[in-house]
């Protein structure tokens, strides 16, 4: 997700779609969040890890 998002930052700021650039920002929110519960052990979606 994380990358997903900074793919649709990089496409939005060069194309100038601010429309990508907004949903990229919602995914690395959400990716990092997701990321950081699932580093400090926290299940994740009935998960153990989150990648």
């Amino acid at each position: 997700m994380l990358l997903l998002g900074i793919i649709l930052l990089v496409v939005g700021f060069l194309t100038g779609i601010s429309i990508l650039w907004t949903i990229g920002i919602v995914l690395v929110v959400i990716g990092a969040i997701l990321w950081i519960l699932g580093a400090t052990g926290h299940s994740v979606g009935g998960r153990r890890h989150y990648w």
